[in-house]
């Protein structure tokens, strides 16, 4: 095993070293980054994949804080978006049909007729290329990739790019770029699941949840957005004042339901530009997590459907409700709804998207 340090000012270091190989011998590269006092990062090429966050509680006790599988079957497989780097498009486009320029193109879709993060073979299948970076006192990793046109249906040959940087105070910020040479659509966030009492640790019902929102997307039987987005108050998706997740999901509202009774919906963020999207925190470690982003839109998916099947790092199943999501993105089936932001990228243009997650302890 091979193993490469980068030192940069205030005892931040990046190391690499090569974790697995693939069926055609290529080997998946994880990066270790950040202080040993505070916030310390794990992501691998697989994916562009956050695969572990080690932060301190209240008392100084470190653990991992993401959830996340080592074996290579897995992240090919059912933890597939765990941590990962999801596109061309996360989300949903329903039954697989994307309307541009007065084309229709027919995008792969999943067992359920419609596009899921991109398609059955998205980006959080794929292996990055991956060069460790340091910038204004920050260390990380900057990963690409290449999209040929037609990949999963989508036109364009689309160039992406993520890099991960993380300062000595705890704070990791994910900025997204990608070119193309054709009109296509781009949408990409980061899929990790959140546990503040530490990975696999169980049922996160029992975490804080605040949302920059005063409005939600409600959908279908089938998590498709029904149209124009609606109040939250009066219902379990107002989160403008911090809420118990568990106290929010034992409401009875038709719409929790639609997702195995929890969350799987879009919250339109309130304001433009760079700004507080959310807040979780779990009272009795004293861990919190502050979600910033330039992004319209935060998906909140509660882990509803995870059934124990599942086995993380540390070597215990995740029942439902083991982690939380917090995506932030471009709303579902923008393509398709004339009346939401667009995510059209045409020749000439750059997507640009930026997310922070600030890590703390109280």
């Amino acid at each position: 095993m091979s193993r490469d340090a980068l030192v940069s000012p205030g005892h931040l270091v990046v190391s690499q070293e090569s974790v697995a190989g693939l069926a055609d011998g290529r080997r998946i590269t994880r990066w270790t980054f950040g202080s040993r006092e505070n916030v310390t990062v794990e992501v691998l090429s697989l994916g562009a994949r956050l695969q572990a966050v080690h932060a301190p509680d209240r008392g100084g006790r470190r653990a991992n804080v993401v959830l996340g599988c080592d074996g290579v079957e897995s992240m090919l497989g059912a933890a597939s978006w765990f941590g990962a780097t999801v596109g061309r498009y996360a989300n949903r486009i329903a039954r697989g049909v994307l309307p541009l320029d007065g084309l229709i193109h027919r995008l792969a879709t999943q067992e359920d007729g419609h596009t899921l993060h991109g398609g059955p073979d998205g980006f959080a299948t794929r292996l990055w290329d991956g060069v460790p970076v340091r910038a204004d006192r920050r260390v990380g990793v900057r990963f690409r990739t290449r999209s040929d046109a037609r990949d999963q249906g989508f036109p364009g040959n689309l160039t992406a790019e993520v890099t991960y940087l993380l300062d000595a105070g705890g704070e990791l910020s994910i900025t997204y770029r990608a070119t193309t040479d054709a009109p296509t659509v781009v949408n990409l966030t980061n899929h990790a699941y959140f546990d503040l009492a530490g990975e696999g640790s169980g049922a996160v019902l029992d975490h804080l949840l605040r949302v920059e929102a005063a409005r939600y997307l409600p959908v279908d039987e089938e998590l498709i957005p029904l149209g124009p987005a609606e109040p939250v108050a009066g219902t379990p998706f107002d989160l403008r004042r911090a809420r118990r997740i568990g106290t929010c999901l034992a409401e009875e509202h038709g719409q929790t339901h639609r997702a195995g009774r929890g969350f799987d919906h879009t919250w339109v963020l309130d304001g433009t530009g760079y700004r507080r999207a959310a807040v979780l925190s779990h009272p009795a470690s004293g861990r919190s997590v502050e979600c910033m982003t330039t992004e319209p839109g935060l998906q909140v998916y509660t882990g509803n459907h995870f059934d124990g099947t599942l086995t993380g790092r540390s070597g215990r199943p995740y029942a439902a409700y083991a982690g939380i999501a917090l995506e932030t993105q471009h709303f579902p089936d923008s393509p398709n709804r004339p009346d939401y932001p667009s995510t059209v990228l045409r020749p000439g243009e750059q997507y640009r998207s930026r997310t922070v997650f600030r890590f703390s302890a109280e």
